[in-house]
């Protein structure tokens, strides 16, 4: 999951690639459907009125893949603060382990519960659409942030940045600090995570242009988005290939247990690390010369954005329809694109000359 940048917009990505994933049942069934998904789809339904007022009063829930994630809950308090700002109820629910189908109860129970939007990253783009259906079947307005679901099983998904740019910035950066030639590893989160799987193809075509021609990707590793299971896929990863140069870590649990490992062995500024991480997850590691640069956003913005993405829906301003448009507080204004995806912007890269501008 399993995974910052100061406030942003750009324009929307035409590549359908990078819609993703994530949640949850109670006393219900994991299996997706056809009759779930038939007709549920993020189609916008009547007509936007951008001029209405946000409704006071909003239950907005968020479902993050994983409670105790650091990502997760800088992502949420954003999303926590936008919820206050408009004089709403917050509420955050979550499992342990970012498993496929662990959110799909949570989802149940928060339609049970009459919530007007659940927020959610998706841990599977696929495991919690019949969830999802149901609770829009019932009321609810769904929102999916930094991970998504099928488009058909949300109406409004909330993107870091587009997948093109997530892959030119990581290859970009691991490129520049390996000297344009080695060998290459990927760690990733899960297997099944959209957001990472479109990352990572886009990657892999990035790699193929004239200028990175001297560099191999030789493998990709899945640590899980858990920080132990990172920790010593880095160290497979070291054993397995003795002539590594560099290290893409696209997930804040993964690239800060990379650090971890990589400061306190003997491959510490040998084995270049990049990846997304947080400014306080990796400022220790890029102060010791483990980390010459990674990237993010600010998630905090994120989930910002995601509330009153939310809040939009279902105070009438926007239907989830493209061009629709929208104003997200302190951010400005943002417009749908196509499939409902709502882009907060590029991401800042981190390196020992701004790192300490930061604090998240």
């Amino acid at each position: 999951m399993s995974a910052y940048r100061r406030g942003l917009r750009v324009g929307a990505t035409s590549l359908a690639l990078a819609a993703l994933l994530l949640s949850a049942a109670c006393g219900g069934t994991t299996r997706d459907n056809s009759n779930d998904d038939a007709g549920a789809g993020n189609q916008a339904s009547g007509a936007a009125n951008p001029d209405a007022a946000i409704k006071e009063g909003l239950k907005i829930a968020f479902l993050p893949k994983a409670l105790n994630n650091p990502y997760f809950t800088v992502s949420d308090n954003g999303g926590k603060a936008a919820v206050t700002e408009f004089k709403g109820e917050f509420k955050e629910v979550g499992p342990s382990e970012a498993s496929a189908s662990s959110q799909v109860s949570y989802i149940n129970t928060l339609s049970q519960q009459g919530m007007d939007v659940i927020v959610t990253s998706a841990n599977d783009p696929n495991a919690i659409c019949g969830a999802l259906n149901q609770a829009k079947a019932a009321g609810a307005k769904i929102v999916t942030f930094d991970s998504d679901t099928k488009p058909e099983c949300r109406q409004i998904f909330v993107n870091q940045v587009t997948a093109e740019g997530i892959a030119e910035n990581q290859v970009k950066l691991i490129s520049q600090q390996i000297g344009g030639e080695g060998e290459i590893a990927i760690l990733s989160a899960t297997a099944n995570a959209t957001n990472q799987n479109a990352w990572i193809a886009l990657m892999k075509n990035e790699l193929t242009k004239p200028e990175y021609s001297k560099i191999k990707l030789v493998t990709v590793a899945y640590g899980n988005d858990d920080d132990q299971k990172s920790f010593q896929e880095t160290q497979g990863l070291l054993q397995s290939y003795p002539n590594l140069k560099g290290i893409i870590s696209p997930t804040t649990v993964g690239v800060a247990a990379a650090g971890r490992y990589l400061s306190g062995s003997q491959y510490k500024g040998k084995v270049k690390l990049t990846g997304l991480g947080t400014p306080n997850q990796m400022r220790q590691y890029v102060k010791d010369g483990t980390v010459d640069a990674f990237a993010l956003w600010s998630p905090a913005d994120l989930g910002y954005l995601a509330a009153y993405a939310g809040a939009a829906l279902a105070s009438g301003q926007i239907t989830g329809a493209e061009g629709d448009k929208f104003k997200a507080g302190k951010l400005g204004e943002f417009t749908v694109a196509k499939d409902g995806v709502v882009i907060l912007g590029p991401p800042t890269v981190f390196d020992k000359n701004n790192i300490d501008q930061f604090q998240f």
